[in-house]
């Protein structure tokens, strides 16, 4: 058991939109062996799309709107990638996705340097202790100085970095990437959709001239000294106790840069860790499985109207058809088809190990932030579930598809991304979102995926917050003078729909005893 937990590696690619994560994913895939030719996000040359943008809406508009996860074996390896949309409007998913990780790479746009979003990850990073590995992208544009870029990310990020490859000039004079971590040159031709031959380079010798040209070998001696000056002996503790960034530059498009990142990556990146549950730490070798649910995704495979339920595994081995505890409900339930990733393709497995994102087929017995567990009563927590910010009425645009339009809004409120409140007042459906880009998606999808259509209709909200009172009569009073604010969740939980930020605080000054809620989780 111990040796299947060592070769695990279960991490996350996150950054802002635009950066490269998917085109990275993509080239981890080629030199994993899974795909013999790299798709693109946008192009017009390349007809093949990304894998893990496998979603109709993902195609059309080049963006990554759900994570997707992917596995494959490298070097006697098991490798888990999580691709993570950049996009802010589903930050969610995205700090969903890093409590299922055991360690993150952080994509960064080599001319931009660190972006808004690239911030807020690292803070969720910083917060879990999660190591992180910083790959700089698109170093075949003009862009920042390397060393400015270092010092970008020690600010902005707030962690010591430590290069680990080197590049050698950029934009249209890059030639590629010295690798600091294995102190050899490797120098490809570049080609975008296949893995072309290298020529291994001694730094020392006269052929780096006649490879790179006298002015390049030259400044590239000179910053690997000053590199050695400046920056610590990189250390694989520092790096695992979340106290260093190591740093890697490259081209994920042109495959520069790769490999060196991927070959480093599996030797120092941590196999699976223990995992905080409410009642205890646990062990990723116990004997026995624990596990819970990060993720749920409607429709993968548009055939069967299926979702599937992504469970991470946190300890033990889990066995296909065996009985397992749903602690929510209380129910034994026993799973004959569980499957494995490739983005879209999936297969089933008769077992998997700690570290390992396994797909259970739900019918609506599994919520985001569920535990299964071989009878131990337990509960695995920190999966958020934010206030939304921005709120619209769902109205029926087609009166002879209500049927379909109900079991596509349950199925994608299943997923957690948008939350759906029912009006006390005149019940009416209210979606809430954290983005607008959002609305534009479960639009698309119901319309798509369910042959449903939907209209919007604007409705100007601040907040929803949920509420809790122990004095019923105070309770009772808020609720008759806030009747029209009123509605309740899924769960048919109280919930206050705030129209202003003054009338939040008002409402909090005049009720003392009614506790106000912004995550869905108390």
């Amino acid at each position: 058991m111990n040796e299947e937990i060592t070769r695990r590696r279960t991490f996350a690619i996150i950054s802002h939109p635009d950066a490269g994560k998917t085109t990275l994913t993509e080239k981890f895939l080629l030199f994993g062996g899974q795909i013999q030719v790299a798709g693109a996000v946008k192009s017009n040359k390349i007809k093949k799309t990304a894998t893990s943008d496998w979603m109709e809406i993902e195609k059309q508009r080049g963006i990554s709107v759900t994570t997707s996860v992917m596995e494959f074996d490298y070097n006697g390896y098991k490798v888990n990638i999580l691709d993570t949309p950049g996009h802010q409007d589903f930050a969610e998913d995205t700090f969903r996705t890093l409590t299922a990780v055991d360690s993150c790479i952080i994509v960064v746009d080599g001319a931009k340097g660190v972006e808004a979003q690239t911030r807020k990850l690292m803070t969720v990073c910083r917060m879990r202790k999660t190591p992180v590995i910083v790959f700089v992208n698109k170093m075949d544009r003009e862009g920042k100085d390397p060393f400015d870029l270092l010092d970008e990310l020690e600010t902005e990020l707030q962690i010591r970095v430590r290069p680990l490859s080197w590049p050698i000039n950029q934009g249209a004079k890059f030639k590629g990437v010295y690798n600091i971590y294995e102190q050899n040159l490797n120098l490809f031709t570049p080609e975008k959709t296949r893995v072309t031959e290298k020529v291994e380079v001694d730094i020392d010798s006269e052929e780096l001239e006649a490879q790179v040209g006298t002015e390049d070998a030259q400044k590239l001696r000179e910053d690997l000294e000053l590199i050695g000056g400046v920056y610590d002996e990189f250390s694989v503790s520092d790096y695992l106790e979340a106290r260093t960034a190591p740093v890697f530059f490259g081209s994920a498009l042109n495959n520069f840069g790769v490999e060196e990142l991927l070959n480093c990556f599996i030797e120092i990146a941590p196999s699976p860790r223990p995992t905080q549950a409410e009642e205890r730490l646990v062990q990723p070798d116990e004997p026995k499985f624990t596990g819970f649910i990060f993720k749920i995704t409607a429709n993968i495979d548009p055939n069967h109207r299926s979702c599937i339920a992504f469970c991470k595994v946190c300890s033990g081995r889990f066995v296909r058809n065996a009985p397992y505890l749903h602690v929510r409900q209380g129910k034994t339930l026993r799973f004959s088809s569980p499957t494995q990733f490739m983005a879209q393709r999936k297969s089933t497995i008769d077992e998997a190990w700690p570290g390992d994102i396994i797909g259970l087929p739900d019918n609506g017995t599994f919520k985001i932030g569920d535990t299964l567990t071989e009878g131990e009563v337990m509960h695995f927590r920190g999966l958020p579930s934010f206030s939304p910010e921005m709120f619209k009425y769902i109205e029926n645009a087609d009166p002879m598809k209500t049927k379909q339009l109900q079991k596509g809004i349950e199925q994608l409120m299943d997923e957690g991304v948008a939350q759906l409140f029912v009006n006390q007042f005149n019940g009416r459906k209210i979606i809430g979102t954290v983005g607008q880009l959002q609305f534009e998606v479960i639009q698309y999808r119901l319309e798509n995926e369910y042959g449903a259509k939907c209209r919007w209709e604007p409705l100007s909200l601040f907040k929803a917050c949920w509420i809790e009172s122990d004095d019923e009569q105070e309770l009772d009073a808020f609720k008759k003078r806030k009747y029209q604010y009123m509605a309740c969740d899924r769960e048919g939980r109280d919930v206050f729909l705030a129209d202003s930020n003054y009338v939040l605080q008002m409402a909090q000054q005049d009720f003392k005893h009614i506790k106000f809620h912004f995550t869905s989780e108390f």
